[in-house]
């Protein structure tokens, strides 16, 4: 009897979760007047009536003693609720919230057009002429109104802002969402933006006013001049707006926080660390790489009677001297507090990482393949992959040169043009297999260009092909395909047989290209079914487990997996 009243009360509970609730049917009578009663009655005749049908279904599940079959059939009923809910929002409270929106937007923009006329490069003046003062809080104001419209109608504010004397740049995470402009709009701090924002109709006015640091994509030197601006300004003793800085680099389903990046921390100055929270029952805000679509967000999250979140202002984080040397070290240590104050764990993966891990490409990463450590090692090297890509062809002719003779350290850092360091032995361990001091140069190029360009499998094939093939037809053995694939892979083992005889039709004891591409071509799941045909024993990066992983964010990649996962597929380091 108890595991009845467990589940009735579980799925009643959630369905009462969809409903109004008191607070909701207050603020809204002033947006909706006469629609809210109407409105307000039908949603709980919805709810009243899920509960009655839950309770007999439970009571049928008892009599027949089958449970489990209820407990889907309430799932079911659950979700098609949810659907007829939001069905009905979006015929009568979405697009009145949206225009709403739209028209309170268009209200700001006269009063941020006038107010950033001027150049942006000047310092703002101490104090504040009134004129300034006045439209900073007429925009404040609407934008308040809009989220509120929107469905934000408090926003819950914990600790202190500090002032821009105290700290002049503020830290804040997770980021999971454009609602994560809500703290923007309720401070006017500056932020970093992509410099083509500045020419998006209305959107682009509200954003010069709060004086951002824009970064240009077509500008080389964008990253470094944007580092230079930040310091600029964090230097200059809150004379520039507080910078308002997401060091994460990218969304994340909030579940753990992930590496940040140090462009908010070499300045060496005192940051606040700002947390966000967005505690709703149903979460409709997470905006990730991969996931619903920015307007599925919106339309989902306006069709939610009252969306929480919560703003913690943690206490300001003044560096050691080692952390103003040591950028990494200061970002890694405000990451520790942040993470302790949500409560969620920390993942040394970096967005990078993961579109490395999820790349769909026809050569999956296994989930303990070495690729990831050795992406890590080549950041840490301060080389970045999207400018080596470029020179893929150029490193593959010189590695093709030495014709498979195998070089030292000394030679690997000289071939790199980097010092010899902890780190590019770390790096060079990982080829070197057999631990003879000496590495094949044409591993690390494979490896770097599945890093530089995860998603082109045959592109990598092919350079590869290139660099092993026989001068006078251009073919390859098993033993060269093998140790092209299980590099291309990131494991120490791999068996090629049975791919090998499928593409040699010929049974000529050796392919091309050609041959593979075509095989490729009308086979394209050919890794599945000849590298790793076991799925039980190799664990995809696209797979979704069965329970959460560890850090949440990236699949089957934490590293307690990582490390207990070694067979079948070992790493290379050793």
């Amino acid at each position: 009897m108890s595991i009845i009243l467990d589940v009735y009360i579980v799925y009643t509970t959630q369905c009462l979760q969809q409903g109004w609730g008191t607070f909701g049917r207050e603020v809204t009578c002033g947006l909706l007047g006469p629609w809210v009663q109407p409105l307000d009655q039908v949603l709980l005749f919805i709810n009243f009536n899920l509960i009655i049908y839950n309770f007999i279904l439970l009571l049928r599940g008892f009599l027949l003693g089958n449970l489990d079959s209820v407990k889907g059939q309430h799932l079911r009923t659950w979700r098609a609720t949810c659907g007829l809910e939001i069905a009905f929002m979006t015929l009568t409270l979405f697009p009145i919230r949206l225009l709403f929106a739209a028209f309170m937007m268009l209200l700001a923009w006269p009063f941020a057009f006038v107010a950033s006329l001027g150049s942006a490069e000047k310092e703002l003046e101490k104090p504040l002429a009134l004129w300034r003062k006045v439209v900073d809080f007429l925009l404040k104001a609407i934008m308040r109104t809009m989220w509120f419209v929107g469905g934000f109608h408090w926003v819950t504010v914990k600790g202190r802002q500090a002032l821009p004397t105290e700290a002049t740049i503020l830290t804040l995470a997770p980021h999971s969402s454009y609602f994560d402009a809500i703290p923007v709009t309720m401070t006017m701090s500056s932020i970093v933006m992509k410099a083509e924002s500045r020419d998006i109709p209305v959107w682009g006015t509200l954003i010069k006013y709060i004086r951002p640091v824009f970064v240009s994509r077509s500008d080389q030197d964008s990253r470094r001049k944007t580092v230079e601006e930040i310091k600029r300004r964090a230097q200059s003793n809150g004379k520039w707006p507080q910078i308002m800085i997401f060091p994460e680099g990218t969304c994340t389903n909030r579940t753990c926080l992930i590496t940040f990046k140090p462009g908010a921390f070499i300045p060496g100055v005192p940051v606040q660390p700002v947390v966000l929270r967005y505690p709703n029952k149903l979460d409709t805000i997470t905006w990730t790489w991969q996931g619903p679509g920015a307007l599925k967000i919106l339309w989902l999250t306006l069709c939610q009677f009252h969306n929480f979140v919560e703003i913690e202002f943690l206490p300001v984080y003044t560096p050691s001297e080692e952390e103003k040397k040591n950028p990494a070290l200061y970002a890694n240590n405000v990451r520790r507090i942040m993470a302790k104050a949500l409560g969620v764990s920390v993942t040394d993966y970096t967005f990078e990482d993961c579109q490395l891990a999820l790349a769909e490409g026809q050569l999956r990463l296994p989930s303990n393949t070495c690729l990831l450590e050795f992406a890590k090692l080549v950041r840490s090297l301060g080389l970045k992959p999207e400018k080596l890509e470029k020179d893929l062809d150029k490193y593959s002719e010189s590695a093709k040169m030495k014709n498979g003779e195998k070089i030292s350290l000394s030679e690997f850092a000289a071939y790199m043009e980097v010092p010899v360091s902890d780190t590019l032995s770390d790096m060079f361990a990982l080829f070197d297999e057999d631990e003879s001091g000496k590495i094949d140069l044409r591993e690390y190029i494979i490896a770097l260009s599945v890093v530089c360009r995860p998603s082109k499998t045959l592109e990598t094939i092919q350079l590869a092909f290139k660099m092993y093939e026989s001068q006078e037809d251009g073919s390859i053995k098993a033993e060269d395909l093998a140790c092209i694939l299980k590099t291309a892979i990131g494991v120490a083992e791999l068996n090629v047989t049975d791919l090998f005889r499928a593409i040699d039709e010929e049974e000529k004891e050796k392919i091309t290209f050609a041959d593979f591409s075509r095989f490729a071509e009308v086979y394209p799941d050919f890794a599945e079914e000849y590298l790793y045909p076991d799925q039980a024993s190799f664990e995809s990066c696209v797979q979704t487990p069965s329970a959460p992983t560890p850090n949440g964010f990236c699949t089957d990649f934490s590293p307690e997996n990582i490390k207990d996962e070694r067979n079948p597929f070992e790493k290379k380091l050793n």
